[in-house]
């Protein structure tokens, strides 16, 4: 009685396994950028530094809470500000999610707009 309980359990967990997957979604508004953790609250966002707000998440890959001081250098990620304009969600995005989000652009002219007259 107790292998057939254990095995009903064991298939059990495998078959609610994929039901488990918990889908990322990263907003639309969130914006590219490389991450870096200073100290304290301090973040540099594409080298700019940001604090962090209050109640600040930082998710990895898997979509795990983790601490700033757990990422990498130059993580890319993508992140939304708060209110205020400290950093309030970050995204670290995989190597697949990387290749698909091109980095925001820089406010630039178009490269044949040369001003040559």
């Amino acid at each position: 009685m107790r292998r057939l309980s254990l095995a009903l359990l064991t298939a059990a967990c495998l078959a609610a396994g994929p039901g488990w997957a918990q889908l990322r979604t990263i907003p639309e508004d969130a914006k590219r950028a490389e991450f870096t953790f200073v100290r304290q609250n301090i973040v540099l966002l594409d080298d700019k530094q940001y604090l962090l707000s209050p109640g600040a998440l930082i998710r990895d890959t898997n979509n795990i809470i983790v601490l700033p001081t757990m990422v990498p250098a130059k993580s890319p990620v993508k992140y939304q500000l708060d209110l205020y304009g400290m950093v309030h969600r970050v995204w670290l995005l995989s190597p697949e999610e990387a290749k698909r989000s091109e980095p925001d652009k820089k406010d630039s002219p178009p490269a044949d707009e040369k001003g040559d007259q």
